[in-house]
């Protein structure tokens, strides 16, 4: 995930593509990079998103950086359908 802390408001913004040529999903939240505030607020939107209970979303790494690796506990078909469907699909089932 690429998170944008103090983005002005909580919101997946969908698949990204970083400069390495992979995709994320990007992410914003009001909250500051402080005090693992943003961490936080990442764990607590996608949960709402997913579905999921809070305790089940942690970020497991890149608490310091703008990537994140983000672990969320449940049934792995469940959990991938729902991710499917979040965030939008940024126009590139047309090539864009």
């Amino acid at each position: 995930m690429r998170l944008t802390p103090k983005g002005g408001r909580d919101a997946i913004e969908g698949p990204r593509p970083v400069s390495d040529g992979s995709w994320v999903l990007a992410a914003r939240v009001r909250a500051v990079p402080e005090g693992g505030q943003a961490n936080a607020a990442l764990e607590v939107l996608l949960a709402r998103a997913l579905g999921v209970a809070r305790a089940t979303v942690a970020v497991a790494c890149g608490h310091k950086a703008r990537l994140k690796r983000v672990h969320v506990a449940g049934d792995p078909a469940l959990l991938a359908e729902r991710a499917a469907r979040i965030g939008g699909n940024s126009g590139r089932e047309n090539g864009r």
